[in-house]
This record gives structure tokens, C-alpha cells and sequence, in this order.
């Protein structure tokens, strides 16, 4: 939900198979900085590999760029990440050394939701499939 000058986002924190509760205090919004949040529905173990991954590219940026990233920034990046994981077929063998985490041949079965305050105090919110289309 975006209003004037501010966002909101929320979930629940159960965690399930189908009617078994597993854990009731399951995190799935995560704070990436002061001013952007990324919320991951869908299946647990991918929204946790894909948080770390986003958390790790965004203290890259970090340290290159010495200063946060914007939410469109980091909504393209969730963007291409999606995208990147949903290719099923590797053409070439030498793909493979260059991306040793290309093991996993399917896509994140998760939907991110990016919010956050960008320039001027401006509300930014998107939300994407598992393939990363916004």
C-alpha cells in the first residue's frame, strides 16, 4: 500500500505444509536498507536463497558505489536475477565454469515484493512473478 510520502507492506509468518504449521514466527519481510524492503512469498527455502543472494549483490553495490541502492535499482536487479534462473537449458559446458551456481536448473518458486522511499521521499512498490516480469 503506497500513500503520500510513505509505504506499507505486510505478511504473515506462518510456515506450512498445507495444513501443518511448522513455525508461526517465519521471516518474510527483510529489511535490505533504511528506506527499501524486500518481501518474498512463496516457497520458503527459494525466498531464503534468493534474500542472501539480494543481500549479497546489494553490499556489493554498496562497497562499489558507496551509497544505498534506489528501489527501481533493486527491483530490476530482482528482476534479472528471476530471469536469469529460469533458463532450463545450458548450451555450452565452459557456461558452467564461469557460473559454478548454475547447478539449480528451474526458477525460484517465490514472488517478491520491493517497496521503498526513493528521491525526495517518493513511495515506490513492485511486484513481480517467479520469472521476473513486473
Amino acid at each position: 500500500m503506497v500513500g503520500k510520502n510513505c509505504f506499507a507492506i505486510a505478511s504473515d509468518r506462518r510456515l506450512g505444509v498445507q495444513l501443518q504449521t511448522i513455525a508461526t514466527d517465519f521471516q518474510r519481510i527483510s529489511k535490505i536498507h533504511d528506506r527499501l524492503f524486500l518481501g518474498l512469498s512463496g516457497l520458503a527455502t527459494n525466498a531464503q536463497t534468493l534474500y542472501q543472494r539480494l543481500a549479497f549483490r546489494h553490499k556489493l553495490y554498496q562497497l562499489r558505489e558507496e551509497r544505498d541502492m534506489k528501489p527501481e535499482t533493486f527491483a530490476n536487479l530482482v528482476s534479472a536475477i528471476l530471469l536469469f534462473f529460469t533458463r532450463k537449458v545450458v548450451k555450452e559446458m565452459r557456461f558452467m565454469t564461469y557460473f559454478p551456481f548454475y547447478h539449480r536448473f528451474g526458477p525460484y518458486f517465490c514472488q517478491p515484493i520491493i517497496a521503498g522511499l526513493g528521491d525526495e521521499d517518493k513511495p515506490f512498490i513492485c511486484t513481480m512473478d517467479s520469472i521476473g516480469a513486473k
